[in-house]
């Protein structure tokens, strides 16, 4: 029995991660949404896969050529098929590098460009640009076949590894009624005072599907080298959000690292909205983003891309990259970051969708986003410790019960030895 309970212990012990543990392994790599789809991109239009709105999938591209990818769009709604490039870590990267996204008829018609680059951070990490399709423009208003194409920016001083991509393509219906079809007016463009609250712990989630939610106030964190977090704020209609980012400074190391640490904001169709970049000798630095108007539909009317990006409310994502070149000049950290997020303006009812968008919900907001930005409870956790502890209390549940059962019949079994023979 003491060793069966012995074998038990260790058992346990050898299963169950320790803190430190986990919290090292975090952020060493993209965290693809489960059950995406695995999908081929075509060298042309011909073999092209077919992709849907409200499915996520799994691809990779080439360090030459393009890629294609079909899609069937109707007449009614705008589409967004935000491409997130994952390049493999220690990769060599030029700042120029990065992907090339479009949407484009069957007649090779481009409705829309996006692009994503490393910068001066010259460090790879996940980067994402949108195709899209606006239904309000002439060009590609049709219903009809369109394709996805996706290609590498600059490739020729970087690794010519394959890159992992996520394809997350949804849709956005017509209105019921008419809306305004100017920008809006004026708006306050000054950088707010940044709160000043104590900081509180709190670590991104290693991709979009795992962001971490975040509300007003200020959050801490700790990076090691080539780590990329994901954060997602709750952001409503006529809402104006703003963050910035701090890097302590350090005792270790000397030199200059330009783009060593990288935060940017993107809209809930991961279509980039703003970044900021800052260089690091050692001391403390800090950054804010560029201030973005209040969530307004009609944004999307606006010329500059980061005022016609904040077009729906919904969760808006904080992205925060520290460089790895850090650890040439000042050692592996981990660094501590801290953020500081800041949400204003007149909350009020958006506009009324004709349907409903594709994935369900992409552009509204619920009771418990609000909850889980405050306190951090965003009811998933981190899936590697779900998992091991889900396995952890199976096992152990089935442990104990096989120890209570054996205990019994061990029992019955001295009993029955005792009991005098007729």
């Amino acid at each position: 029995m003491r060793a069966l309970c012995a074998g038990a212990a260790v058992w346990t012990l050898a299963w169950t991660p320790a803190p430190d543990a986990l919290a090292v392994t975090r952020g060493t790599g993209y965290a693809f949404t489960p059950g995406a789809e695995s999908v081929a991109g075509s060298p042309d239009t011909d073999g092209a896969t077919s992709i849907v709105a409200g499915r996520t999938y799994r691809s990779s591209l080439p360090a030459h050529g393009r890629l294609y990818y079909h899609l069937t769009l109707d007449a009614t709604s705008n589409v967004y098929v935000p491409v997130t490039a994952v390049p493999p870590r220690g990769a060599t990267v030029a700042a120029t590098d990065g992907i090339r996204v479009s949407i484009q008829d069957a007649d090779g018609n481009p409705c829309f460009y996006s692009s994503a680059s490393f910068g001066a951070g010259l460090s790879p990490r996940p980067v994402t640009a949108v195709g899209q399709r606006d239904t309000g423009k002439s060009l590609c208003a049709a219903a009809s076949v369109y394709f996805l194409v996706v290609e590498r920016l600059d490739a020729r001083n970087s690794t010519p590894d394959r890159w992992d991509l996520e394809l997350a393509p949804a849709t956005e219906p017509a209105l019921t009624a008419a809306a305004p079809s100017t920008p809006p007016g004026p708006w306050n463009s000054a950088t707010p005072e940044p709160p000043g609250d104590e900081p509180r712990e709190r670590r991104g989630g290693d991709g979009f599907s795992t962001a971490t939610s975040l509300g007003q106030g200020v959050w801490r964190t700790r990076l090691a080298p080539g780590d990329t977090l994901f954060y997602k704020v709750p952001v409503g209609w006529g809402r104006q959000v703003n963050a910035g980012a701090e890097l302590a400074a350090t005792t270790t190391g000397h030199g200059y690292v330009g783009g060593a640490l990288t935060l940017s904001l993107l809209n809930p169709a991961r279509g980039p909205v703003t970044d900021v970049a800052l260089g690091y000798t050692g001391t403390r630095r800090a950054a804010d983003l560029a201030p973005v108007p209040p969530v307004e539909y009609a944004n999307r009317y606006a010329v500059p891309s980061g005022e016609n990006a904040v077009r729906f409310a919904g969760d808006y994502y904080l992205v925060v990259h520290l460089s790895e070149r850090m650890a040439d000049s000042f050692g592996t950290g981990p660094f501590d970051v801290t953020l500081r997020v800041r949400v204003d303006g007149d909350a009020h009812a958006g506009p009324e969708y004709r349907g409903r968008p594709e994935p369900g919900g992409l552009f509204t907001l619920t009771a418990p986003d609000g909850q889980a930005a405050a306190t951090g409870d965003t009811g998933s956790g981190d899936p590697t410790m779900r998992a091991l502890a889900y396995g952890g209390l199976g096992t152990g549940t089935a442990l104990v019960l096989g120890l209570g059962g054996w205990t019994l019949l061990a029992r019955r079994s001295r009993a029955s030895a005792r009991k005098p023979r007729m």
